[in-house]
C-alpha cells in the first residue's frame, strides 16, 4: 500500500511541476512579446520609456496590451 500512495505523489509532483513550467513558458513568451512592443515603441517614437522591473513584470503578465498599458500611461503622464 506505501508504494501505491508513493507512486500517486511522485504523479502529482510531476504533473505539479509541469503546470508550473508552463506557466513559466507563458510568461516568459508574454513579456518578451510586451517588451519587443515597446521596443519598437520607443524606437518609432521616441517615448523615452525605460525598462524598470515594474515595466517587465506588466509587460510579463499583459504581453501586448501590457504594453500598450505602459505606452498609455506613459502618455498621460504616470510614471514609466
Amino acid at each position: 500500500m506505501i508504494e501505491v500512495g508513493f507512486l500517486l505523489l511522485l504523479a502529482m509532483a510531476i504533473f505539479a511541476g509541469f503546470l508550473i513550467l508552463r506557466s513559466i513558458k507563458n510568461f516568459a513568451i508574454n513579456a518578451v512579446m510586451g517588451l519587443i512592443m515597446l521596443f519598437l515603441a520607443n524606437a518609432v517614437f521616441g517615448l523615452g520609456i525605460g525598462y524598470g522591473w515594474l515595466t517587465i513584470l506588466i509587460c510579463g503578465i499583459g504581453g501586448v496590451l501590457g504594453a500598450v498599458l505602459v505606452i498609455i500611461l506613459h502618455l498621460m503622464g504616470f510614471g514609466f
